[in-house]
């Protein structure tokens, strides 16, 4: 049987296979460049951009949880100019698609960040995270409102033609209703989902583990959850949808396949398996091989519910 054809779309943006790197999980990519061939994964996505740099919250910012991992890095990176300036050039260099997730406190600096990156020869995407509390609104989080992430979608939709993604915060009543707001807003693609808020306590001190007490839960004990999120975002939809939380094996992988995704980031798995990529990337492949499926994108929204 010749080889499987591992390509999907999204939106115009066509990548070689599903398997990316969730945002915050792999650096700037370099950091990966001597553990794996980044040049094998579908595309690349980067710790999430600011408008100026954030040192992040102090620590302890990350507690190891049953199956899982909570952390408050409190979205530490070098901000848009350091990025274009040192941390593009490397990743212009590279095969896969590049993919810069953009946090911001403020519609507008979303904006900014967007449009600067738009001039950028080497962006092929843009990903929201709007999981971050808006300071103009009282904190509330962009990602928990629909009529937000519609506002904000359309108006990085407006100073943008790269590929649009919006990651969506679980932390809703229900996740549809902000999936749908953001692709009728503009959105190209949706990440579904981001971490689930959580605490850990210690039991001899009785204080919150973390620094910052409350923080993002991420790794194997979300698939689940993340997995029925997919299936539910996919059916309300007609954009494609990434899958992420909880991916470690292709079978993780497969399942979201299987759930409506059309492609797969894998983030807290790469902490435990430096290869975790690459291992899923060969998963896929030989189980589409084993299963004489000829193109991953026939394997794509296929549950059984009867």
């Amino acid at each position: 049987m010749n080889h499987p054809d591992l390509t999907v779309n999204l939106g115009r943006l066509k990548l070689a296979n599903p398997v990316m790197t969730a945002s915050g999980t792999f650096g700037y990519g370099e950091e990966y460049s001597g553990i794996i061939d980044i040049n094998r994964l579908g595309a690349l996505v980067v710790k999430g951009i600011s408008l100026r740099p954030r040192p992040g919250n102090p620590p302890p910012r990350i507690v190891e949880t049953a199956a899982g991992m909570l952390n408050a890095i409190g979205l530490q990176n070098v901000g848009l100019t350091a990025f274009i300036r040192d941390k593009l050039p490397y990743l212009r260099n590279l095969v896969p698609a590049l993919v810069v997730n953009i946090l911001g406190e403020t519609e507008d600096e979303y904006v900014e960040i967007a449009a600067a990156l738009s001039d950028q020869e080497g962006v092929d995407a843009i990903e929201l995270n709007i999981s971050c509390p808006n300071v103009a609104a009282g904190g509330l989080v962009f990602g928990a409102d629909p009529v937000a992430t519609a506002r904000l979608t359309a108006r990085v939709r407006a100073v943008t033609k790269k590929t649009l993604l919006v990651k969506l915060t679980p932390n809703v009543t229900d996740i549809t209703v902000m999936a749908k707001a953001a692709a009728d807003a503009g959105a190209d693609g949706l990440t579904v989902i981001n971490t689930l808020l959580g605490l850990a306590v210690d039991l001899t001190t009785r204080r919150p583990r973390l620094a910052n007490i409350t923080g993002g839960l991420s790794g194997p004990a979300i698939k689940p959850v993340a997995l029925r999120m997919v299936w539910q975002v996919a059916r309300a939809v007609d954009v494609p949808v990434i899958g992420v939380g909880g991916i470690s094996t292709w079978q993780d992988a497969v399942e979201f396949f299987i759930a409506g995704a059309t492609a797969i980031q894998i983030g807290t798995a790469n902490f435990f398996n430096p290869t975790a990529t690459v291992d899923v990337l060969e998963g896929i492949t030989a189980y589409l091989t084993d299963s004489e499926v000829t193109k991953l994108t026939d394997l794509i929204g296929t549950l059984r519910l009867t």
